[in-house]
């Protein structure tokens, strides 16, 4: 399973609110274990059928999420693997709900049945994201490598409905379904589905072996995300769209939105918040089963560990998170593109591609203006 952005809508009719302060933690991707009933050929987890050393304790997951709201107060993105394979799952929701945080489910979908939906209502949890790869069974459960799994999903999105717990989905964009990304779309639109995250693949975990087979070019991914900006114009109100783990979108919105005119007021806050592209150390922050903290659950470099540290020490002090607050340390052509403070590449793509997270964003097709002056 995914880490998955739980924010969406890029476009509101106005700003609710102020915007968020600098470098206010916003969104936790906490990976509450590997444990998994899928074999998903990109997962970040590189999913395991059996539970793992050191996962934290109930108890322990009580107390990082008393640090959190020591100094924050972010939505709170439970994770995996499945998380669902964790017995004490609804505890630690319900307690993040009791604390005041905002609570999101990422799962596959294959176990929520109605009583499982039942208990994500009752623990509090607002939003729950389902992945699905493909518009139909045959390319999903390619990619998930189980049949089956996509009426098991779909099951799960109808029982989370019953319950009205709002359901998003979440789908990879890879070479298997490059095609099928409108039907999913349209797909999303007759379910009454809450929001559409496209996620644009990142070469980490399992995704490393499939990189040279599933990765798009840079000029499929600039369409890709094109036609998505449109979307998100066309659909205004009826559906939230968010294209994740493609930080260049935010190029192509504000260039769009500037060169049609159109003036650009997000929402801020909530399970519709979005401020810019890659948020990695300055807005969001990932948990490991083992405690470890990154950036995102997609760069592997570790920033702390909430069984040495404080939550709120590691978020105010890592090396790692100062590093990528600070967009004049970026490298290559994110270094002098005009739109590095509202997109900032894909940190984990140029650490993939080059072993420095500082380095240009390998996937982005734009020259900026800087680089085509110099060229003259």
């Amino acid at each position: 399973m995914q880490n998955n952005h739980m924010a969406g809508h890029p476009h509101g009719a106005m700003t609710t609110g102020s915007m968020p302060k600098k470098n206010e933690l916003r969104l936790v991707f906490w990976e509450l274990t590997a444990r998994c009933n899928l074999k998903c050929i990109h997962c970040r987890a590189e999913a395991q059928t059996e539970k793992q050393e050191n996962e934290l304790s109930t108890e322990q997951c009580f107390k990082v999420i008393d640090e959190l709201c020591g100094f924050s107060s972010p939505i709170l993105i439970l994770t995996g693997g499945e998380p669902l394979y964790r017995d004490d799952i609804f505890e630690i929701a319900g307690y993040a709900t009791k604390k005041g945080l905002r609570v999101a489910l990422a799962t596959n979908g294959t176990l929520v049945d109605e009583k499982v939906a039942r208990r994500v209502k009752e623990s509090g949890i607002k939003r729950v994201s389902i992945s699905l790869d493909g518009s139909n069974a045959k390319t999903h459960d390619s990619f998930r490598m189980i049949p089956g799994s996509f009426d098991s999903a779909f099951n799960g999105i109808i029982n989370l409905q019953k319950e009205s717990v709002e359901v998003q989905i979440n789908t990879t964009i890879a070479r298997h379904n490059e095609d099928e990304v409108k039907d999913i779309l349209n797909l999303a639109l007759q379910n009454n589905i809450k929001a559409l995250h496209i996620f644009m693949l990142v070469p980490v975990g399992c995704g490393v072996q499939i990189a040279d087979s599933q990765m798009l070019d840079k000029q499929k991914y600039e369409d890709i995300l094109s036609w998505f900006y449109d979307k998100t114009m066309e659909l205004r109100g009826k559906i939230e769209l968010k294209a994740t783990c493609a930080p260049h979108f935010f190029r192509i919105m504000h260039k769009r939105a500037k060169d049609e005119g159109i003036t650009i007021s997000p929402e801020t806050h909530g399970m519709a918040a979005v401020t810019k592209g890659c948020l990695a150390g300055s807005g969001v922050m990932f948990i490991s089963r083992k405690g470890a903290v990154q950036p995102c659950g997609y760069l592997p470099v570790q920033a702390g560990d909430v069984t040495k540290q404080s939550a709120g020490e590691i978020w105010s002090n890592s090396e790692v998170f100062l590093n990528l607050r600070d967009t004049g340390l970026l490298k290559g052509k994110c270094g002098k593109c005009e739109y590095k403070k509202v997109c900032e590449g894909c940190r984990a793509r140029a650490y993939y591609e080059k072993g420095d997270y500082m380095e240009e964003e390998p996937y982005c097709i734009y020259e900026p203006l800087s680089g085509r002056n110099a060229a003259k």
